[in-house]
């Protein structure tokens, strides 16, 4: 009897593992975001730009050389390489690790890669790969997230932005990518409810946070708030929805409104107090191009393309900040051969409780994030008629293509110290942060360059960054960040993010293109590469 009873039990506990087995394994139904009444609704709409374009300069230079198909089929071979580690083993997913070949979420687990590359792949004429993506991008669900907020700068330029980029690139004939963004922006522009309407830069968006009221945040970082222009106004003018470029253009009327508050004045810090809509008042406070700050100032001059220069106030914002910055913030780092370069650095202000007043320290830091500077000034000075800004562009970018040139990998470090010094002794030189993460910044400056003088140099030089940076990010699944460019041989950290695809690529891609194919007389990009259409400019091409 007892043999019998203890055969019973184990039936029993096989039949209830098989059960447990077979049963599925529970998950809580996903949580999504729902459209809430707006607490603090506008009373006005700042409307959209709708006269007439007014003449502005030509910025690319006529008749410079055709295609470089040897080095352009190169470019689009790593292209093909990234985007195929991606297909196979991260679809879907932010970002695909390079080495391992494992799919990840880093930012909302909507497809990072997938959207960011859209405009990319058609560029390249990588049509099929670029269906494919488009049809993926029809099931991403922007009601939910991997993660409770939103970062909103990085969501826009990257989504937003590679959306409305990709829509305006194949010519608007894939109207899925228009109604994505807009579902998108319905959701982002949910971050701007806030009493003085300055979004939440991380928005949290499930609606037992979004139902209540929220603030914008004591402390945000410039770069997050003043770099969201370009997209929203180039949605609203593909849209003829204005709350989309009203919700910018609160953002702008508040930086011009503080620009001339700051310690700097023209500059603004890399921190704001955007609840007061105010700049501080106390503590120390940091103005650079670098981190934080970069492409606040990037959108004034391409805001003024993309409006067609219908009035003044991004120009004048621009030409306060960087007639300043020119002379104040950037430096001549010596180097062994007495270049004639120039890097742009930092400027730290802080209270002197001795003598109660606020002093100034110059840091004579570089990063590859200062190196769009280049393209920047280069650009603005075509487009506001100062050639010197032109030249400053020009000794900016060469000022990157040192740093590259600096090292035994031949890329350049995240960050670094130079000394800043008129004479010709040995440049001190020392890598802070000697990661690569595939950044574009430089390789952009050098496509501008080229792109605004017509000089072979340009061209020559980014092929022998493309090589370096080719030969030694290059995995099995695509192309990965590196931890130390100092070593011959630097090691691959596992990190491809979607800019390397996005831009990265992108710029080298458009460097040995035909100039003419994708014109900064058409088209002006955002800080994430991605193309949007300019208004007719009366000037013609």
């Amino acid at each position: 009897m007892p043999g019998r009873t203890r055969r019973v039990r184990l039936l029993a506990i096989a039949v209830c593992l098989v059960f447990v087995y077979f049963l599925p394994i529970y998950s809580p139904p996903a949580i999504h975001w729902t459209k809430q009444p707006e607490k603090w609704p506008i009373t006005s709409t700042i409307q959209l730009p709708s006269g007439t374009p007014k003449p502005i300069p030509l910025v690319q230079k006529k008749d410079t050389k055709g295609a470089d198909k040897q080095r352009l089929a190169a470019v689009k071979e790593a292209c093909k390489h990234a985007w195929s580690g991606y297909r196979k083993h991260g679809w879907g997913y932010d970002e695909v690790e390079p080495v391992s070949g494992y799919g990840k979420n880093s930012f909302n687990g909507w497809g990072a890669t997938l959207v960011d590359s859209l405009d990319t792949l058609w560029i390249m004429g990588m049509k099929d790969e670029f269906e494919d993506a488009v049809n993926q991008t029809k099931y991403i669900d922007f009601t939910t997230s991997s993660r409770n907020d939103i970062p909103l700068f990085e969501v826009t330029i990257r989504y937003l932005g590679g959306l409305v980029g990709a829509y305006d690139v194949s010519g608007r004939q894939y109207r899925v990518l228009l109604d994505k963004a807009v579902e998108l922006a319905e959701i982002l522009y949910s971050a701007f409810d806030t009493p003085n309407r300055m979004p939440e830069t991380y928005y949290y968006w499930k609606p037992s946070f979004s139902s209540n009221g929220h603030r914008a945040s004591t402390r945000v970082v410039m770069a997050e708030l003043g770099t969201l222009s370009l997209e929203f106004t180039r949605l609203a003018q593909l849209t003829k929805e204005p709350k989309y470029y009203d919700a910018v253009a609160r953002i702008t009327d508040a930086f011009e409104e503080w620009q001339n508050q700051t310690r700097i004045p023209g500059m603004w810090p890399t921190t704001l107090d955007a609840s007061l809509r105010s700049v501080s008042s106390h503590g120390m406070e940091s103005f650079t191009l670098g981190g934080q700050s970069d492409s606040t100032y990037e959108y004034l001059p391409k805001m003024h393309l993309l409006i067609g220069g219908q009035f003044d106030q991004y120009k004048d914002m621009y030409l306060a900040s960087m007639i300043p910055w020119a002379e104040k913030g950037l430096f001549r780092p010596m180097t062994p051969d007495n270049l004639d370069i120039l890097i742009s650095g930092e400027i730290v202000s802080a209270w002197d409780y001795d003598n109660e007043t606020y002093y100034e320290t110059k840091h004579s830091k570089g990063e590859h994030l200062t190196c769009f500077a280049g393209g920047m000034f280069a650009m603005g000075g075509k487009l506001f008629d100062l050639p010197e800004h032109v030249e400053i562009g020009r000794k900016l970018t060469d000022g990157c293509i040192w740093a590259y040139n600096a090292t035994t990998s031949g890329i350049m470090p995240e960050g670094f110290i130079a000394l800043a010094c008129p004479d010709k002794n040995k440049c001190e030189w020392n890598e802070t942060i000697r990661k690569y993460i595939l950044r574009p910044e430089a390789i952009e400056s050098v496509f501008y360059m080229y792109r605004i003088t017509g000089e072979q140099y340009w061209r020559d030089m980014g092929w022998k960054m493309f090589r370096a940076i080719d030969k030694h990010t290059r995995a099995r699944y695509g192309h990965s960040a590196l931890d130390d460019i100092t070593k011959l041989h630097p090691e691959q950290l596992d990190g491809m993010e979607s800019f390397w695809i996005a831009e990265t690529l992108k710029y080298f891609y458009l460097l040995f293109d035909e100039p003419d194919v994708w014109s900064l007389d058409d088209w002006v990009m955002n800080t994430e590469a991605h193309f949007f259409r300019r208004p007719e400019n009366p000037l013609g091409k």
